[in-house]
């Protein structure tokens, strides 16, 4: 099988765990919406020297959920770097707050639709 060479065995570990330890956010999403979906979409995917909660490499389009620890500047800063190497990649980024999930998954579902309709029809 070949691998991908955005792929960091390093990571292999911590994605595993983070699978098993999902918060209650990405448990909504994964099994109310993502796992059913017609694209196949990976959970906790290393991409490089990052994890990215959800990933479809068939779209190139991953999903962040993100909680209050995102809040931090520290953390905006972080955010923002990891966003632009996985942009420079091609992959496209969508961030959902945890609230925007556990209070409104069909509104982030439409989200995410449009977003699909724009990376298979980039030109409407």
């Amino acid at each position: 099988m070949r691998r991908s060479f955005l792929y960091n065995p390093k990571l292999k570990l911590r994605a595993r765990q983070m699978r098993n330890e999902m918060t209650a956010a990405e448990k909504k999403l994964w099994y109310g919406y993502l796992e059913q979906d017609r694209n196949r979409w990976l959970r906790q995917k290393p991409i490089g020297d990052y994890i990215i909660d959800f990933y479809c490499p068939k779209l190139k389009l991953a999903i962040e959920v993100d909680g209050t620890t995102h809040l931090e500047n520290k953390d905006k800063v972080y955010d923002k770097k990891r966003t632009e190497e996985l942009e420079k990649l091609g992959i496209k980024i969508l961030r959902f707050w945890n609230n925007d999930i556990l209070d409104g998954l069909a509104e982030v579902e439409n989200v995410i639709e449009e977003q699909i309709k724009n990376i298979k029809s980039p030109n409407k």
